[in-house]
């Protein structure tokens, strides 16, 4: 699927997180705007080597993939955090990126995982429910001052299988410094990661919805987890679908025309 919308852009940067995820950044097209939260098309060209391999693929155009953005709406380059799928037409290239490629950006920003669709006042705590590249636009708000004005306490959750799975640890704790601290009176942050697969001390170890069905996530972060709470959940289908359920379990309701709780984003 090709799109009208898409100019090209420069890949500036590439990091491994693990065997499986990577992140990128990119040169930022002259005069695109975002908020924090939203997400884009990304596309790119069937590599020449498998092209040569298959010559119908050579007149093929770029394929496109929604991606969220990483970085602060304010920042002179775009970021995006993005997980190999081996098998998938998409990422199977785009793990070979090098600085220097060439990727096509469709310039409209789409979705409304962005805490504007709430309307105010907010309430006094927020939470960020996040499995594997769904930390992406998390990191987006939380690299904006807004989130940090408008509520009294910040909660990240951040789930993945292994430590190693673990991105963006550095940028994580480096947050209030950043940009708390660039407010008057700004939200408590709190973060929670939690690892699935190994037993590690002092940290959580179960899946997000069993922890909500507990109370042990709100018992870990120190804030409660009630109808007075926003709750945004961005991560792998089925983690989403579970953790609805268990949120709506504990009272609370999705958010529709500003008014709610639960705010989730549709890729699929």
């Amino acid at each position: 699927m090709s799109d009208d919308n898409a100019v090209a852009i420069t890949v500036l940067s590439k990091t491994l997180w693990s065997d499986n995820l990577f992140s990128f950044t990119t040169t930022r097209p002259t005069g695109f705007r975002f908020e924090a939260g939203q997400f884009v098309r990304l596309g790119l060209k069937v590599s020449q080597l498998q092209a040569n391999q298959d010559k119908q693929l050579t007149q093929m155009p770029p394929i496109f993939r929604a991606y969220s953005l990483l970085s602060s709406p304010y920042e002179e380059v775009l970021e995006f955090f993005s997980v190999v799928v081996p098998t998938g037409a998409f990422t199977s290239q785009l793990q070979h990126l090098q600085a220097g490629d060439t990727l096509y950006l469709n310039s409209t920003p789409f979705g409304f995982l962005t805490l504007s669709r709430y309307q105010q006042p907010s309430p006094k705590t927020l939470w960020l429910l996040a499995t594997g590249t769904g930390l992406a636009p998390f990191l987006s708000m939380l690299q904006d001052l807004y989130a940090w004005q408008q509520y009294q306490d910040i909660v990240l959750v951040y789930s993945a299988r292994t430590t190693a799975e673990l991105a963006y640890q550095d940028k994580i704790h480096s947050l209030p410094d950043n940009f708390a601290s660039l407010t008057d009176n700004p939200a408590n942050f709190h973060y929670l990661p939690i690892v699935t697969r190994e037993l590690l001390p002092n940290c959580l170890n179960q899946r997000i919805p069993a922890l909500i069905a507990t109370g042990e996530l709100s018992r870990a972060a120190g804030v409660p987890l009630d109808s007075s709470s926003h709750v945004m959940l961005c991560g792998n289908p089925q983690m989403v679908e579970d953790t609805k359920k268990a949120l709506q379990a504990q009272g609370l309701v999705m958010n529709r025309r500003g008014v709610g709780n639960i705010a989730v984003e549709n890729y699929w």
